[in-house]
């Protein structure tokens, strides 16, 4: 059996600072000697049948250099790229026993992994080797600063370290992605309509006591995708939610229905009732689904090119993806055919990274690192989206905080952490199940009653929304405040934050090569607050939050103490727009939502995929991930690519059966 002391001191550890020795949080060694002799017999080992493979031998053939041409393993679709989406379109193409299919992924399983199924330590597998480290250039109109984007390297991609927040986006999102194909064959298999049943289709909704009015008929019950109100609650969440509700953002049991996202509400998340993260992996990955013949998963493995072969002649040549090239952690080459159907799921940056150095992207930008051209996509890595959020903090005096579970410095503290992993481990609850985002609110920048036009010209922005109940901006809270998504300088004592997020930016941005070296990361560009119209959405939502701050029973929270603190917006209501603007600029992050760097599109639009998600001009090649975007959904990403990854499988299926 696990020994209960190396889960509670694993947490710990993880909870703490990195400096701090744990015993200065236990107490003393003979404490942990204590808790393992109480508590040993309670748990029990968690056993994980894997079927993963970490040896590339085994499932395509080394390359040597003195060694020719010879046949590799085949298979009928081969994946690239195990997260969000790989990990959902593995399991249900392989559900037909006739598929043969392969699933590569860079890095490992993450199910033994407490930083990622502990839902508050959500951050804690940043800047490791689980994750690529990434930043931006740059960002001139974002206090010229270069931006962290964590990407996870992990069987399961980002859903092993996002927020764990299920929301649908706005139900027009998905009408204006028919809108941009203007006609094409499948269009309108893209609408809300047609798109709903795959989000049905993947969701298992636990019913809640404390949030009794949600209505059971409209939540999917039969999918591998746990949902629920399973994280942790805060007062904080709740007066969250009752002073938006005054202010004129309604409360609602559900924003993610048919009648769309607009209002305030407990976060539904991706926890189950255990307390734990539902990753993709766990929910689609099952063992049962490990254990098919036709399914293979290989992890530690790099994918470095897509191979192709092509037909035809005199300049009437057409590329048809026949397989990829990968290497192993020991730099070792491998080489694996594709029958049927190569799948790019890697995400919205390293998918147009991939792409590109495959020859698959804008020439003149290959030709610059001397890499052929097999076919000139111009909008690959192009038209780079995301969500900026403004963290706005505040000091509390109501005991919400969480601060303290992170860096405990009083006795009481230390207690109270203790107490938390008790809770978390004997019972699956406390604050060690919260999610960060403990409740939303979703809204327009140009709702009246929110912002009175004799105060907020409406000609001072524009309505980019995909439609009149469609929201532009999102405020949520945490019981927590941070910089640097937690690795940067942050004041001492208990703080909490309300946070905007702009939803519909107008600013689009870039994914380049550094090199044509598969482990050079590449170029990111967001291009964050590059219009006028994003910041002038931002500076309504932090006034919004100033407002709600200061409405009750919000405002009982907040310590007077933070009034005169400048890092704090205890006083943001005193400052005009400029100095409003200019903390967004300063404080501005991602939310962790790029999309959109190989857009389902027509071709003259700078689309890369056709409504089937084929890539334009070349055969048996599909992208599946949130790069396929048309444009990016005025909410939270996670859930929309899994039903794209749903939806997809399904056409995978079909055309293969298609083809018999």
């Amino acid at each position: 059996m696990e020994a209960t002391v190396t889960r509670l001191v694993s947490l710990i550890r993880i909870l703490s600072l990195r400096n701090r020795p744990t015993t200065a949080l236990l107490g003393s060694s003979a404490t942990l000697g204590l808790l393992t002799l109480l508590l040993s017999f309670i748990f029990r080992r968690q056993e994980v049948v894997t079927h993963l493979i970490s040896d590339g031998a085994c499932v395509g053939r080394r390359l040597k250099r003195d060694e020719g041409e010879y046949d590799p393993n085949e298979y009928d679709v081969v994946i690239v790229g195990g997260g969000t989406a790989g990990c959902v379109l593995a399991a249900r193409i392989s559900e037909d026993p006739s598929i043969r299919v392969l699933l590569l992924e860079a890095g490992e399983s993450s199910q033994k992994k407490k930083a990622v199924q502990v839902p508050i330590m959500c951050n804690k597998v940043f800047h490791t080797r689980h994750d690529y480290d990434l930043y931006t250039v740059a960002q001139t109109s974002a206090g010229s600063k270069a931006k962290f984007w964590p990407r996870a390297k992990l069987l399961g991609g980002c859903s092993t370290i996002n927020a764990m927040i299920f929301q649908q986006g706005a139900p027009s999102d998905y009408d204006e992605w028919v809108v941009y194909q203007k006609d094409q064959e499948g269009a309108s298999g893209w609408s809300y309509q047609e798109l709903h049943p795959y989000f049905l289709k993947f969701e298992n909704f636990h019913p809640s006591k404390r949030v009794p009015t949600v209505d059971i008929s409209r939540r999917g019950s039969t999918g591998p995708v746990k949902t629920g109100f399973f994280g942790n609650a805060s007062q904080g969440s709740v007066n969250f939610v009752d002073a938006c509700d005054k202010v004129g953002v309604p409360r609602v049991a559900d924003v993610n229905t048919a009648e769309g996202t607009l209002g305030a509400a407990p976060t539904m998340t991706f926890i189950d009732p255990h307390g734990h993260r539902v990753t993709m992996e766990s929910a689609y990955l099952t063992p049962n689904v490990l254990a098919r013949p036709n399914l293979k998963v290989a992890t530690k493995v790099q994918v470095t090119r897509i191979l192709f072969e092509t037909s035809g002649s005199g300049g009437d040549e057409s590329p048809r993806a026949t397989g990829v090239l990968f290497s192993d952690r020991k730099g070792e080459s491998f080489e694996v055919k594709a029958r049927k159907e190569v799948i790019v799921s890697a995400g919205a940056v390293h998918t147009p990274q991939i792409l590109m150095l495959s020859g698959v992207g804008p020439a003149t930008h290959l030709a610059e690192h001397g890499i052929s051209v097999i076919a000139d996509l111009p909008g690959v890595g192009s038209h780079l989206m995301d969500h900026p959020v403004a963290d706005l903090h505040f000091k509390d005096k109501s005991g919400t905080s969480l601060a303290g579970l992170n860096k405990p410095s009083t006795i009481a503290e230390r207690l109270s952490l203790l107490k938390a992993v008790w809770d978390y481990e004997v019972f699956g609850t406390g604050p060690l199940t919260c999610n960060v985002a403990e409740a939303v609110a979703f809204m327009r920048s140009d709702d009246p009653k929110l912002f009175p036009p004799d105060s907020f010209p409406p000609a001072q922005i524009q309505d980019l929304t995909s439609g009149p109940n469609g929201p532009d901006l999102e405020l949520f809270f945490s019981p927590a405040g941070w910089t640097d998504h937690g690795y940067g300088p942050f004041p001492s004592g208990p703080h909490i934050t309300i946070h905007a997020v702009l939803l519909r930016p107008s600013s689009t941005g870039t994914i380049r090569l550094r090199s044509s070296d598969p482990s050079d990361s590449p170029i990111i560009d967001p291009r964050y607050l590059s219009s006028e119209n994003d910041l002038a959405v931002l500076v309504r939502g932090a006034r919004l939050i100033s407002q709600i701050s200061r409405t009750e029973p919000f405002a009982s929270m907040l310590d007077p103490t933070g009034d005169d603190d400048t890092f704090l917006s205890h006083g943001l209501h005193k400052l005009d727009d400029a100095a409003v603007a200019q903390r967004i600029r300063e404080c501005l992050e991602t939310l962790y939502h790029p999309a959109c760097t190989a857009r389902m599109a027509p071709l003259e639009d700078g689309g890369v995929v056709d409504p089937f998600l084929r890539v334009h001009g070349i055969s048996n090649l599909r992208v599946v991930d949130a790069s396929i975007f048309p444009t990016i959904v005025s909410g939270h990403t996670a859930s929309p690519v899994i039903a794209v990854a749903e939806k997809a499988a399904d056409l995978v299926k079909i055309a293969l059966q298609a083809k018999e």
